[in-house]
């Protein structure tokens, strides 16, 4: 978390608030101006604490309450969205005996942000959220620390539903980090090698790890597609060619091959002197990196499809290819695409 606001509306609040900012000291606290004392530690301010906190809420990633849970929960109610968006809420007592993770506890880190502070000022930390509590895999944030998206979060809740009911979980992975779970799985998740043993399975609901489309509609109703960030895409242009040119390559490859656009990790392409402006484009619509590698690099790479005339423009026979081997660390899922008059694109996979 980035921004986190330490909101408190008494004396002692005060006090436990200046704990809390030399335990973390990128925290801003907040406080009554009546109470002030001159410290610069606090930012004090003078509108009401009904009027401050909604200012907190639309800007800070987390809020901590240092006053009752019931004043917060009326503080805050009117503006609630949805666990995408809303804050953090933690709540602490005026004794410090209690931290209360009272919003946004999954998505918004309030679970883990309560342990963190329960663990440095001595506290009992109270989690509630039911895939905490019961220890078991939390469908919504599996792979969170990685980068991973969910593909479509319509069936979250319906899949979470059934892993804290210990109804049975399939689970088939074939792309992305393998440490996700680093303790032994409850004994209502089973790991497939491969869809056709998931799909032959007894299980209720389905975690699917691939960066691959998935097709089988028996389980998708019951499944929750997670998306590792696994393709490099390599991509060969020319100064001009424009952001629209690329995106149709782009669709007509992933298509092709039966691959998802959510797990592009980078574009990578041949540094030179000057960038494809199309290309930085598309980067940033797709919130997607870019890497360059120089020429004497790219040459140094074995690819399947060397090019002469590639050679003799850009002194490397490849760009697609041998940028997208160079970028991933690992081997071609799609070997060098051409898209006439001056764009190729290739993929390969990050090994793991």
């Amino acid at each position: 978390m980035e921004k986190i606001a330490v909101l408190a509306i008494t004396k002692n609040g005060i006090k436990i608030g200046l704990k809390l900012k030399e335990l973390f000291n990128s925290w801003q606290i907040y406080a009554p101006s009546k109470f002030s004392n001159g410290d610069n530690n606090i930012e004090w301010y003078s509108d009401s604490t009904t009027s401050k906190i909604v200012n907190l809420f639309k800007t800070n990633d987390a809020i901590i309450c240092i006053f009752s849970l019931g004043a917060v929960i009326r503080l805050i109610a009117s503006h609630l969205k949805d666990k995408k968006t809303d804050p953090a809420v933690i709540v602490i007592d005026d004794k410090i005996k209690f931290v209360i993770s009272a919003l946004s506890g999954h998505l918004g880190g309030a679970n883990k942000l309560t342990e963190q502070i329960a663990e440095k000022l001595g506290s009992i930390p109270v989690v509630t959220t039911a895939a905490d509590v019961n220890q078991t895999i939390p469908v919504d944030l599996l792979g969170k620390e990685f980068g991973w998206k969910i593909e479509d979060d319509s069936t979250v809740t319906k899949v979470s539903a059934y892993m804290v009911n210990e109804e049975k979980i399939g689970i088939y992975q074939d792309a992305g980090e393998k440490n996700w779970w680093n303790k032994e799985l409850p004994p209502n998740v089973t790991i497939y090698s491969t869809i056709e043993d998931l799909k032959k399975s007894s299980s209720k609901g389905y975690l699917l790890i691939t960066d691959r489309k998935i097709q089988e509609s028996t389980i998708l109703k019951d499944a929750v597609i997670y998306r590792p960030l696994t393709l490099v895409v390599g991509v060969g242009l020319h100064w001009d060619t424009s952001n629209d040119t690329i995106r149709e390559g782009l669709d007509f490859c992933f298509e092709k091959y039966k691959l998802n656009k959510k797990s592009i990790a980078k574009f990578v392409t041949l540094k030179k002197k000057q960038d494809a402006q199309g290309l930085i484009e598309l980067g940033k619509e797709m919130k997607v990196p870019i890497q360059y590698f120089e020429k004497e690099v790219l040459s140094k790479i074995t690819i399947p499809n060397p090019s002469e005339t590639v050679l003799s423009f850009e002194g490397t026979p490849s760009v697609s290819e041998a940028a997208a081997i160079k970028g991933s660390g690992g081997k071609l899922v799609v070997e060098k695409q051409k898209f006439p008059p001056n764009l190729t694109l290739a993929i390969a996979r990050i090994p793991y």
